[in-house]
């Protein structure tokens, strides 16, 4: 259960470690391995699947590709912990993004993500974010007037594509200072491209050679246009932020938002980022605050339809902190919804938009009581153990009480880690919140939802596409009781 540097490893040679080669796992094919046992969009639940039968630590090959995986949620701790010295993003996630034009921090290593880190850290921090409020604001009053619309017609709608719409409108307003208003719009938005964009992304991921090099399929011409479509909308957001930080010098020195943080912005070396380094990460923040919220939010608003009770509360807390608006009107507010932080939690353990963390060993290192040579790639299944038994009680149960702050125990936390952990912990943690915060308080108070389903009626059912979607979501609202607003005022 430790990970040990090259020079531990030299020192302790006489230990009886195991290499990776006695690790068991599932048997491949010959020169294929394991690829045919493999559905991209299900890779995370065929490797869930393989450490019931094989245990914590288990090997697997995807073509000539040999990977170790890891489930025990101390041995994640410790390797999370060990970055970016010890593990790093695997080399293969590099080539892609340089390749598509999206370097940025989530796959950077090394002194390049050392001296980015403090500058996207400074652009997400507690503080900046309470400051954009006044415009989150604005955009979940469109999104409640857009779904309003749908309630008052009683008409289903798809939910991801709803909560995208939200999402990348905060993320374009907030961080970037552009009101793209894909909320108000029934065009092709930006959304569409950047679903494509992460899906060939993890597909690039896996592949067991970068086949891309010598011919292009036709999902990877389409991917070209996505890149090519979303690197001009960010231009256009990097221009207009360069334009007003020209008109108003002030703003040097108090940012009005994130990109105009990140332009102004120094490291401790006076380094500002690179052209290249600020288009990857606005391209960054645009797939990450897009898809990880908007799928939390699908989970957790599917979780409170199927839990009633649960349901109630919430919308008790909501009433009691809202009065009679119809949705927060300052920052404090969204820090008096307790009970809604506590369904968010339990949300985010059972259904984590990361359920797989993909890492490369910088060095030659020991994890788990095995030998991995420099470049052996890491899975770390970060769920398996938000789901053991021994760390939860009826741990596959829906149960926001266990993280109130009576009951929760520091080893839950230390198990559930929806936004990683160690130094690469999610910069936007903050904002996610946020947002999630003010979509689950505007909608209980204005709305009954009368469905959340699948179009089929089936349990619903999970999609890997880098992040963990659900398929096929649609809901139904209606308008919320007048008697029972009336009450409140």
């Amino acid at each position: 259960m430790t990970l040990e540097s090259h020079s531990q490893l030299q020192s302790h040679a006489s230990r009886a470690i195991r290499s990776l080669k006695d690790l068991t796992g599932p048997k491949g094919l010959p020169f294929l391995g394991n690829m045919l046992e493999i559905e991209m969009g299900q890779m995370h639940r065929k490797l869930e699947t393989w450490a019931e039968i094989y245990g914590d630590s288990y090997q697997f090959t995807i073509g000539p590709r040999q990977f170790m995986v890891c489930a025990n949620p101390d041995d994640i701790s410790t390797v999370l912990k060990d970055r970016p010295g010890g593990f790093s993003r695997t080399s293969r996630l590099q080539l892609i993004a340089r390749e598509l034009g999206i370097e940025g921090v989530f796959s950077a290593n090394g002194d390049v993500w050392r001296r980015q880190r403090p500058l996207v850290m400074a652009a997400f921090n507690p503080t900046h974010v309470k400051a954009y409020f006044p415009s989150l604001r604005i955009v979940t009053n469109r999104f409640l007037k857009r779904w309003t619309t749908y309630a008052n017609v009683l008409q289903p709608f798809d939910l991801e594509p709803e909560l995208m719409r939200y999402t990348v409108d905060v993320t374009a307003g907030l961080a970037f200072g552009s009101d793209i208003n894909t909320i108000e719009s029934e065009d092709v938005t930006i959304q569409k491209h950047l679903e494509d964009i992460f899906r060939m992304l993890q597909k690039r991921l896996f592949a067991p050679f970068p086949y891309w090099h010598w011919i292009k399929f036709a999902e990877d011409r389409k991917l070209d246009e996505d890149i090519k479509f979303v690197h001009k909308a960010v231009l256009e957001f990097i221009h207009a932020a360069r334009e007003r930080l020209e008109r108003d010098p002030t703003l040097r020195e108090h940012p009005g938002n994130m990109l105009e943080a990140m332009i102004v912005a120094r490291g401790e070396d006076n380094t500002a980022l690179t052209e290249s380094e600020l288009i990857g990460n606005v391209v960054t923040m645009l797939l990450a605050g897009e898809d990880t919220t908007a799928h939390t939010l699908a989970w957790l608003i599917h979780m409170l339809y199927h839990h009633p009770a649960v349901m109630e509360r919430v919308r008790t807390e909501v009433d009691q902190v809202l009065g009679s608006e119809p949705l927060p009107v300052c920052h404090e507010q969204l820090g008096q919804l307790d009970y809604i932080d506590t369904c968010i939690n339990e949300a985010m353990r059972l259904r984590p938009v990361a359920p797989l963390i993909v890492l490369e060993a910088c060095h030659d290192s020991v994890v788990a009581g095995t030998a991995i040579t420099k470049g052996t790639v890491l899975m770390l299944l970060t769920r398996v153990g938000s789901m053991d038994t021994g760390n939860f009680v009826d741990a596959s149960m829906f149960n926001p009480d266990r993280w109130t702050a009576s009951s929760t125990a520091a080893n839950q936390r230390k198990v559930s880690i929806p936004f990683g952990a160690g130094p690469r912990m999610c910069p936007g943690r903050y904002l996610a919140l946020e947002e999630m915060k003010m979509v689950i308080s505007t909608l209980v108070w204005n709305f009954d939802i009368v469905e959340v389903a699948t179009p089929d009626g089936k349990e619903v059912q999970e999609k890997l596409a880098f992040t963990l979607s659900p398929v096929g979501l649609r809901m139904k609202l209606k308008p919320r009781i007048q008697q029972s607003l009336s009450g409140r005022r």
